[in-house]
């Protein structure tokens, strides 16, 4: 479900996982296992990406 969401919400903002994951403070390659439901962000990157 949060993979979704961040999927969802990242291509509503028209923004690329590199440039969603420079936001959060991650790799592109962390940000992308988020949305691929392998690993979720920790409370701070949650933070920066609300």
């Amino acid at each position: 479900m949060l993979a979704d969401n961040l999927i969802l919400l990242r291509g509503l903002k028209g923004l690329t996982q590199e440039q969603a994951a420079e936001i959060a403070g991650v790799t592109r390659q962390s940000y992308s296992k988020w949305e691929q439901g392998e690993t979720v962000p920790d409370i701070e990157k949650c933070d920066r990406l609300a």
